[in-house]
């Protein structure tokens, strides 16, 4: 089978099937209709029951690499099983896909970085909403260095089962390495990611300061907040949580000199400077097909590891920030989700507060809340 312009398409391998490997599944089945790759092989340590036909599964991803020799693998498995996978793949000759987070701490960051130096592969981060036509929009119009600061807000709700649905989740660690779970390092990691790349232009941080709390019997955040603060006093505020009394899909908004900008991140709705209401800016680049353009022609990776080393860096100090208990006097129980979910009072309220006024939850006049161990200065790659 060839391509487009009767190029081979690009032989891919998944590991890590099942979960979030089966949007990645749909994603290469769009990329082969487009005759861009070809599925080769699938590796899981869970059965593979609808696997297509003709496609070898393997329970161990070194096996899989063994015998198929594919061009790229695609690695959609726990976070702390990221970087291992990731360097077998790039030491069998494969360039790679790796979910987010990527990995789990600097040091695996600097190592996973060097493996890619010496071999001569590339790695490409999964943080698709890099590719969102609303944040290039909205970056190629704010100038970052008239940003005076930045807010991210989200309110959702995951109930009892989201907790339950594999061992790693809510855990700080699994087989005594970082697990990397949590509100900040999952479920809004892209949004803080787009902080990060909006708020690239003022260099990294001085200093980062968070807040984690939770809310049941887990060891990571499900409500947070973190502060960001640059040179020349620019600070980005983040305030989170899994623990919403409504859902609200979660926004950005950029301050500038000349007006403040709205990013609607999860559905690509922009409203820019002077503009009355948000809108849509559909499109996102497919990662997938970035990477497999940037294997034929050199076209630049949208999300190489290296710019998600300050992503790992705020993780370190996420991970380092102790997680403080929600007493349950404040919280409530609803059952509009399949399972239970826990609620805690008034928090969509304190999120907005805390991004209006760029505090922390325990600079507002919350019961709950407690002041971390402070401002931790920067520590990059």
């Amino acid at each position: 089978m060839t391509g487009p312009a009767g190029k081979v398409p690009a032989r891919v391998a998944l590991v890590g099937a099942g979960g979030f490997g089966l949007v990645h599944r749909r994603t290469i089945a769009q990329l082969r209709d487009a005759g861009e790759v070809d599925l080769v092989g699938l590796a899981d340590v869970r059965p593979v029951p609808d696997a297509p036909p003709g496609v070898p599964v393997h329970t161990d991803h070194r096996a899989l690499l063994d015998e198929v020799r594919p061009d790229i693998v695609v690695v959609a498995t726990p976070p702390y099983t990221h970087a291992p996978i990731a360097v077998d793949a790039l030491y069998a000759g494969a360039d790679v896909l790796v979910e987010k987070p990527p990995v789990v701490d600097l040091a695996e960051h600097r190592a996973l970085s060097a493996v890619l130096g010496g071999t001569g592969r590339s790695c490409q981060v999964g943080f698709q909403a890099l590719g969102s036509r609303a944040l290039t929009d909205l970056m190629s119009t704010v100038d970052g260095t008239k940003l005076t600061g930045i807010a991210m807000r989200g309110t959702w709700m995951r109930d009892d089962a989201y907790f339950q649905r594999a061992a790693w989740v809510g855990r700080s660690t699994v087989d005594g390495r970082p697990a990397l779970d949590g509100a900040l390092a999952n479920p809004f990691a892209h949004a803080v990611m787009q902080v990060l790349a909006i708020a690239a232009g003022h260099g990294d941080p001085l200093d980062v300061t968070v807040e984690r709390y939770r809310t049941r019997d887990i060891e990571v955040d499900d409500t947070a907040t973190l502060r960001l603060t640059y040179p020349g006093g620019m600070r980005a505020l983040v305030a989170v949580t899994l623990c919403a009394e409504e859902f609200r899909p979660g926004d950005i908004a950029v301050h500038t000199t000349s007006g403040t900008a709205v990013l609607e991140y999860p559905t690509d709705r922009l409203q820019l400077p002077g503009e009355p209401d948000l809108t849509e800016r559909p499109g996102r680049t497919v990662l997938l097909a970035n990477l497999v353009a940037h294997r034929r022609d050199g076209t630049p990776l949208l999300v190489p590891l290296s710019r998600t080393a300050a992503f790992t860096a705020v993780m370190d100090a996420v991970r380092a920030a102790p997680v403080a208990r929600i007493p349950a006097r404040y919280l409530s129980t609803r059952n509009d989700m399949p399972t239970p979910r826990l609620v805690i009072d008034g928090i969509d309220a304190a999120v907005d507060e805390a991004v209006a006024r760029g505090a922390l939850f325990s600079e507002l006049d919350l019961p709950w809340a407690v002041p971390g161990p402070g401002p931790v200065p920067w520590r990059g790659p």
